[in-house]
């Protein structure tokens, strides 16, 4: 059984952003299956980077939107996506020193963040993108 369970709930109205979000659900469930399955910690590791990597390409990616469109939330939301690398950095780190952290901790964490921050944060950017018509839309056409 998956971690995070995709339904059209979590659906933004945006196709790409909708994609990345689909493909870091597949990477989080994979690296909880991956567990469950006794993975070594350096298979973990190295999940556990490529979760993050994507992750950091997609804040990027709705961050260069948000900043096209003139998103009036931009600042509120990246700092969103600041903390949420600051606190999976730390908690990484502890991971890695073998503190108590456990890894399904950090696992609970990316689900709990992504699902609250999709639901919420990202649906009300996917809300003003998709009715604040962008500029490139409206090259050619005649009024």
């Amino acid at each position: 059984m998956p971690l995070f369970i995709w339904e059209d709930r979590y659906t933004v109205g945006v196709t790409e952003i909708d994609e990345h979000h689909r493909h870091l659900v597949g990477l989080l469930n994979k690296a909880y299956q991956d567990f469950l399955h006794h993975a070594s910690p350096s298979e973990l590791n190295m999940l556990f980077h490529e979760l993050i990597d994507y992750a950091t390409y997609h804040f990027s990616f709705e961050e260069e939107k948000m900043q096209a469109r003139q998103y009036p939330e931009t600042t509120a939301h990246k700092g969103e996506h600041d903390e949420f690398v600051r606190r999976v950095v730390e908690m990484h780190t502890r991971y890695q020193h073998r503190e108590r952290i456990l890894f399904l901790e950090i696992l609970c964490f990316l689900q709990n963040w992504l699902s609250h921050h999709i639901l919420e944060v990202d649906a009300e950017l996917g809300r003003f993108l998709t009715a604040v018509p962008s500029k490139t839309a409206d090259r050619g056409k005649c009024i």
